[in-house]
């Protein structure tokens, strides 16, 4: 067995506290439940109990993972940032006893997402490495979702363009360009015609 080699640089007490201590190599990704519309004031919670218990180098990130939405209203684009799943927080870390005690515990948690929640102590489980990628690469895209209250088949009336005051039947949503494909009937025939979500409305 070979000697291990000893470095014999000197280090201050104070620049080997300074230096981050890699994280564990087993932390994985958690979804934790919380109540819906409190998500960041959950996550600050359980931020700041991870701080006073001491498990910071357990317990590494709490996020929640946010969307910019573009809604319809009145004729105009609204933007708004909004929590992707509500009720929902992603928490890195490494599962042990205390951890989970800590998480589990703070008040506005309600649990984990677990493999089997008919048991007394259910086992959370953790994001595959595809899921979390998924849920990263949305957060960061930067194009913001457009929220459309049409479905396929209903009835709409064109309010803007050439089409104007026509009627017609939504045959295909495009949320990501914020458009929507409506049949109208032209000359006894129907046409499919590709207008913005600002030219249709929904009839009462």
């Amino acid at each position: 067995m070979s000697t291990p080699r000893i470095d014999q640089t000197q280090t201050s007490p104070s620049e080997e506290k300074e230096q981050p201590s890699p994280a564990p190599a087993e932390a994985r990704w958690y979804i934790v439940h919380a109540y819906s519309g409190q998500e960041e004031r959950v996550a600050k919670a359980i931020r700041q109990r991870v701080e006073s218990l001491d498990l910071a180098d357990r317990v590494l990130e709490v996020k929640v993972p946010l969307e910019q939405v573009v809604e319809i209203r009145e004729g105009q684009r609204i933007k708004k940032t909004r929590p992707m799943f509500p009720g929902y927080i992603l928490v890195r870390m490494v599962l042990d006893e205390r951890t989970w005690a800590a998480v589990r515990n703070t008040p506005g948690v309600t649990g984990f997402i677990s493999a089997d929640t008919l048991t007394e102590k259910p086992q959370p489980v953790p994001l595959g490495p595809q899921e979390v990628e998924a849920i990263f690469k949305r957060m960061e895209s930067g194009h913001p979702l457009v929220k459309v209250g049409f479905t396929k088949g209903q009835q709409v009336k064109i309010v803007g363009g050439l089409f104007k005051d026509f009627i017609g039947t939504v045959d295909e949503i495009y949320p990501d360009k914020g458009r929507v494909r409506v049949l109208v009937s032209f000359f006894g025939r129907e046409t499919p015609v590709e207008l913005d979500l600002l030219e249709v409305e929904r009839i009462a």
